[in-house]
C-alpha cells in the first residue's frame, strides 16, 4: 500500500464535469510525492440519480463507469438540516469533518476553529483550488484556498442555470454583488461576460441561446486546471457543481431523450403528501402545484434526468482532461452527491424530509487505481462527514483533531464491514430518524404556540413512522400501528431519544428555532 501511495496522484469527484480546448501538457509521477486530490460535489443529486445504483432510466454512463471501476457505498447519508437550504450544512459537514450539531448555528459560517479540507491540505504541502459553488462565508472560502476560478453563491442568485451570477477567485474575502457577472452568447455565439445589474430578472427564463450552463462552465474550468497544471506540488482541488439543482434546465437534445409519456414514476409516488411533515410550505414545495398529479411528476423526474445526463456527459469531459494530462492513471476518484430530492416520491418535490431517497440517501464512490476491490458494494451506515478523513488516510496525512468523522480506509480495505451500527437524522424541529439494522424510525412533530388556557398535552401534532428499509427501500408501508412491531418500535424510540442526548441535539445549539423537537415529542 505504501508503495501504491507513493506512486499515485488520488483526485476525489463529488460528481463532475469539465470541458476546454486546451492543449493537455503529459505531466510525470515525481517519486515519494504525494497524491493529488480532487473533491466534486453535487447539488440535489439524490442516489437513485446514478443508473447503477437505481436501475432507473436515467442514463449515467460516465458515472456507471467509475462505480465499476470503485467501490460504492449503499447506505451513505446526510445527516440532515436546520435549514430548508440542506446544502448549507452538507457541505460544511464535508468540508469539516463534522456532524450537524457539531456545526456552529446552521452551516453558514466555517468557525476558524474547525479546520477544513483546503487547510489541512495547504498545511501538508498541497496547492489548494476551487472552482464552483461556495454556500459558507467568505472567510473560510479564501483561507482554504490559494486559488480558484469562476465562483457562484456568494450574494446574487437569478435560479437560472443559463444565467447564473459569477465570481473571479479573489485572495481578498469581500465577494459583492457590485463584482458579480453573466456569461452570455454575442451575435457570433462567442461566450462574452457582462456586469450583473439590477434589471437582470429572477428566473428560470434562460434558455442554452443566452449562455453556457453552469455544469459546462465549472467543467471548462476544472479541465483547463488539471491540464495546465505543473506545479511541484500535489494538489487539492474542489470542484462543487450547482446540478441538478432545480431549475431543473438541459440542453433540448438531452430533453430529447426523456418524453414525458414514457417516464415511469416510482413506487413511493403519491399525489400528496397523507399528513403535514412540519414544513410543508417552502420554496421548494411550490415548485409545482399540488396535487401532484401522474403528469406533473413525470414532467419533473424527465427534467431531472436530462439535467443529470447532461451533467454526466459534462463527467465524461473531466475524465477525458485527465487521461490527456497523463493524471488519469495516478488517480483515485470519488464523487457524491450533496442530498436526496423528492420530485414526486411521498408527494413532495424538495429534498427538506428525511426519507431516504427524498431527503438523506446519497451516492458515494471511490474510484480508481488506489481502489483493489473493483465494481463491489459496501453497506455500511456512512454519513458524508467521513469522506474528510477517509481522504486523509488514503493519501497519508493526519487527520485533523478537529474532524470528528469515522475514516472508510479500513472499509475500503475489507478489514472491516462497518464502523458504525446506527444512523441518526434531523431536519429542523420537524423532523427526527433512526435506522439500526433493516428498520428506520420518522417521528414528526408539528408544534404550535401553547397559551395558557391549552392542555399542555395539547401541542400540535405528532405522526411515527416504521419502515423495513431492506424491504421496502422506498418507505411505502408504515410498520408503526401493527401489534406485532409494539416491542420494536419502543425499542427505536427509546434508543433515538439516548442518541439525540449523545449527540447533543439541543435547540440552543441552532439559532432561529422557535421550538424545540424534543419539548413536544411524548412517545405513546
Amino acid at each position: 500500500m505504501n508503495k501504491m501511495k507513493n506512486s499515485f496522484h488520488i483526485i476525489i469527484l463529488f460528481f463532475i464535469t469539465v470541458s476546454l480546448p486546451v492543449t493537455a501538457q503529459k505531466r510525470t509521477v515525481v517519486k515519494d510525492q504525494k497524491p493529488n486530490v480532487i473533491v466534486i460535489y453535487t447539488d440535489d443529486h439524490r442516489y437513485t440519480g446514478v443508473n447503477a445504483f437505481g436501475a432507473s432510466q436515467v442514463q449515467t454512463p460516465n458515472l456507471n463507469a467509475l462505480v465499476s471501476d470503485g467501490v460504492s457505498f449503499s447506505n451513505a447519508y446526510l445527516m440532515g438540516a436546520f435549514t430548508g437550504a440542506t446544502c448549507i450544512p452538507s457541505r460544511a459537514m464535508l468540508l469539516t469533518g463534522r456532524n450537524l450539531f457539531e456545526l456552529e448555528g446552521r452551516g453558514k459560517v466555517i468557525s476558524e476553529a474547525h479546520q477544513t479540507m483546503g487547510e489541512t491540505f495547504q498545511q501538508n504541502g498541497y496547492y489548494t483550488h476551487i472552482v464552483g459553488k461556495w454556500h459558507q462565508n467568505n472567510a473560510s472560502l479564501v483561507r482554504s484556498f490559494n486559488s480558484g476560478d469562476k465562483i457562484m453563491g456568494r450574494s446574487a442568485y437569478l435560479v437560472d442555470h443559463y444565467r447564473m451570477p459569477l465570481w473571479d477567485w479573489s485572495a481578498a474575502p469581500d465577494f459583492t454583488r457590485k463584482d458579480a457577472y453573466l456569461l452570455t452568447f454575442n451575435n457570433q455565439k462567442e461566450i462574452v461576460r457582462r456586469a450583473l445589474t439590477i434589471e437582470d430578472k429572477r428566473g428560470p427564463i434562460g434558455t442554452e441561446l443566452n449562455g453556457p450552463h453552469t455544469s459546462e462552465i465549472f467543467a471548462e474550468d476544472a479541465s483547463k486546471f488539471i491540464k495546465e497544471y505543473q506545479k511541484k506540488k500535489p494538489f487539492f482541488m474542489y470542484l462543487a457543481f450547482h446540478a441538478p439543482h432545480d431549475p431543473r434546465q438541459a440542453p433540448e437534445e438531452f430533453k430529447k431523450m426523456y418524453p414525458v409519456e414514457n417516464i415511469e414514476l416510482p413506487p413511493s409516488y403519491m399525489q400528496q403528501h397523507p399528513f403535514d411533515n412540519g414544513h410543508m410550505f417552502l420554496r421548494d414545495e411550490q415548485l409545482a402545484p399540488w396535487p401532484r398529479t401522474t403528469e406533473i411528476a413525470k414532467q419533473e423526474l424527465a427534467d431531472y434526468y436530462a439535467i443529470i445526463t447532461h451533467l454526466d456527459t459534462q463527467i465524461g469531459k473531466v475524465i477525458k482532461a485527465l487521461k490527456e494530462s497523463g493524471a488519469y492513471d495516478n488517480t483515485l476518484i470519488v464523487f457524491a452527491g450533496d442530498s436526496g430530492l423528492a420530485v414526486g416520491n411521498h408527494g413532495l418535490i424538495g429534498k427538506q424530509n428525511i426519507y431516504d431517497e427524498d431527503g438523506v440517501h446519497i451516492p458515494l464512490v471511490f474510484s480508481g487505481n488506489l481502489i483493489k476491490d473493483k465494481g463491489s458494494q459496501k453497506e455500511a451506515f456512512v454519513y458524508n462527514f467521513d469522506i474528510f478523513p477517509t481522504i486523509c488516510d488514503i493519501v497519508g496525512i493526519k487527520t485533523p483533531a478537529s474532524v470528528t468523522g469515522k475514516s472508510l480506509q479500513p472499509i475500503l480495505n475489507n478489514q472491516l464491514k462497518t464502523v458504525r451500527d446506527h444512523t441518526y437524522h434531523a431536519y429542523r424541529q420537524f423532523q427526527r430518524a433512526y435506522r439500526k439494522g433493516d428498520y428506520k424510525l420518522i417521528e414528526y412533530v408539528r408544534a404550535k404556540d401553547v397559551s395558557k388556557d391549552v392542555d399542555e398535552h395539547f401541542r400540535g401534532s405528532r405522526v411515527t413512522q416504521l419502515f423495513n428499509v431492506k424491504n421496502d427501500p422506498w418507505e411505502i408501508y408504515d410498520l408503526s400501528f401493527f401489534p406485532d412491531h409494539k416491542e420494536l418500535l419502543e425499542k427505536m424510540q427509546s434508543e433515538m431519544k439516548a442518541k439525540a442526548v449523545e449527540l447533543g441535539d439541543q435547540i440552543q445549539n441552532v439559532a432561529e428555532e422557535k421550538f424545540d423537537f424534543w419539548d413536544y415529542y411524548h412517545p405513546k
